[in-house]
């Protein structure tokens, strides 16, 4: 069990790690140094609030003290001296409560000073967090963003690695196509497979048409070349034909001339 709880909270704290994100946890602790200053300020408001509240109740205590002094002079001036010693009691008691006030005036006069002071303090304290945290996030943004350029350039990061997998997957089926290709031209062109439309040959029959191509080149070619040599003889032979067939008709006229017998 102890074994398991090791590797749960192993597995856990690991799952965590990668799901934090120190700029959120700089966030979130200045948000609470702010909720914690705002409480501060707010003992602050409640200790001057009661401060105030002791003042005026000592303001009321002697004002009273002072109207019973009053009474009890014109009481003792009147001849009644036992109004005058009433009064007099009377003030005593409020006079001891006015001592109890001005000491938990007192009190709470230090109490609110040590609460400034503590407000003030931690009111610098948290503005230097501010600064630090903002200086923090944008350092940890710079690096996050160096460290993602540097893993698209090197090929390691996490988008550039599945275009590189597309990639090589792509350049395979092509691969395997052009075999395939290959494979299949190489047995129509062996015989091995038979083409249905008829018009896959194969070697004997692509070298013979080969072969017989080119004789005919050849001897077009031949018999152009005769042509090109023979028009120049030939019209020479045809001029000089026709001059000796003129001669000889010339000379046979004679003896293509009717004969009369003489009976």
């Amino acid at each position: 069990m102890k074994r398991m709880g090791m590797i749960f909270r192993a597995k856990a704290n690991k799952a965590l790690d990668r799901a934090e994100d120190p700029r959120e946890t700089l966030d979130y602790s200045y948000q609470k140094q702010l909720e914690l200053l705002q409480k501060v300020r707010r003992g602050v408001a409640d200790v001057a609030t009661s401060r105030k509240r002791l003042e005026l109740q000592l303001n009321g205590l002697q004002q009273q003290s002072a109207k019973l002094e009053e009474q009890g002079r014109k009481a003792l001036a009147l001849g009644r001296e036992d109004l005058a010693r009433e009064a007099l009691t009377r003030r005593s008691a409020l006079q001891q409560q006015i001592t109890d006030l001005e000491t938990q005036h007192q009190t709470l006069q230090g109490e609110e000073e040590k609460l400034t002071l503590a407000s003030q303090r931690l009111q610098a304290k948290v503005d230097a967090f501010r600064t630090k945290k903002e200086t923090i996030k944008a350092t940890y943004t710079a690096a996050q963003a160096q460290t993602k350029i540097g893993e698209a350039f090197s090929g390691i990061s996490e988008e550039m690695g599945d275009v590189g997998l597309a990639i090589q997957r792509a350049e395979d089926k092509t691969a395997q196509m052009q075999a395939r290709a290959g494979a299949i031209d190489e047995l129509l062109a062996s015989g091995a497979l038979d083409d249905p439309s008829g018009m896959a040959k194969d070697d004997i029959t692509a070298e013979l048409e080969r072969l017989s191509g080119g004789s005919d080149v050849e001897l077009e070619l031949q018999r152009m070349k005769a042509e090109l040599a023979g028009g120049s003889g030939g019209q020479q032979a045809i001029e000089g034909g026709q001059g000796g067939q003129g001669g000889q008709a010339h000379q046979q006229r004679p003896q293509d001339q009717p004969r009369f017998d003489k009976r």
